[in-house]
């Protein structure tokens, strides 16, 4: 059965995540919003959120739809996909444990979006510049080692190796990982920018999604979108600074 991808066009966004699980797995998939069509488009996504008859009723994107059931939030949705797509641990109990990795990653990632959103995400980033500077100078100083440091000690201490971030074959969360690492090298090039020689296990793990066949191709292709001052990693000079 194909899935429908639910998320906003025209960014990469949360569901960016969801996507590289996807296509790391050359799983068929419809990215509904970026198609035209009955029952496709931005207006088939509202019409699930704005249902007055769903039960499964989502809050927010992204969501997947597999058959009938809907499922919403990016760890949750990598919770249920990642067996299937074979991109979760066979040990039961370290699925809990990935699943808490990417979590994390939702927590982190919240952070990355509160730096050019303060205040509040009603205003628009030129409202509240001056707050955004503040809290992006506090983000790089003291977040981005926090949550960094924290994969790097998770990396060194997996004790099939740090090849990968849980157990030892790729997950969903290696593929998070490289994304979150993609993302901040756009958005903060300065303060990432002596990042492989503080963090260099995770550097080698990105290194080593991008390397992989299915991720390289859908790379090249135009599924990947750019990043853009519309997602959630933006690149404002303003905001960068380099590490302390």
């Amino acid at each position: 059965m194909t899935y429908e991808l639910y998320y906003w066009d025209g960014i990469q966004g949360r569901g960016e995540f969801v996507r590289l699980a996807l296509e790391e797995a050359g799983a068929d998939y419809i990215d509904i919003t970026r198609q035209s069509g009955h029952g496709r488009g931005t207006g088939a996504m509202f019409a699930i959120m704005q249902s007055d008859t769903e039960a499964q009723l989502p809050f927010a994107p992204p969501f997947l739809k597999d058959g009938d059931l809907i499922i919403p939030h990016v760890a949750n949705i990598l919770l249920y996909l990642g067996p299937k797509l074979g991109l979760a641990p066979g040990d039961e109990n370290l699925r809990y444990v990935v699943n808490g990795l990417q979590l994390t990653i939702t927590d982190f990632v919240a952070e990355v979006h509160d730096t050019h959103h303060p205040i509040a995400t009603s205003l628009y980033y030129e409202d509240q510049k001056e707050e955004a500077k503040a809290r992006s100078a506090d983000f790089i100083r003291e977040r981005i080692p926090k949550f960094l440091g924290y994969f790097e000690r998770v990396l060194q201490q997996n004790p099939h190796g740090s090849k990968h971030i849980a157990g030892n074959a790729l997950t969903y969360v290696d593929l998070s990982l490289f994304q979150v690492v993609e993302g901040l090298l756009y958005a903060f090039p300065k303060a990432m920018s002596s990042y492989r020689s503080k963090y260099p296990l995770l550097a080698a793990l990105h290194d080593s999604v991008e390397q992989r066949p299915n991720i390289a191709r859908y790379l090249k292709s135009d599924r990947r979108l750019p990043f853009n001052t519309e997602g959630i990693f933006r690149h404002y000079p303003e905001l960068d600074m380099e590490a302390s």
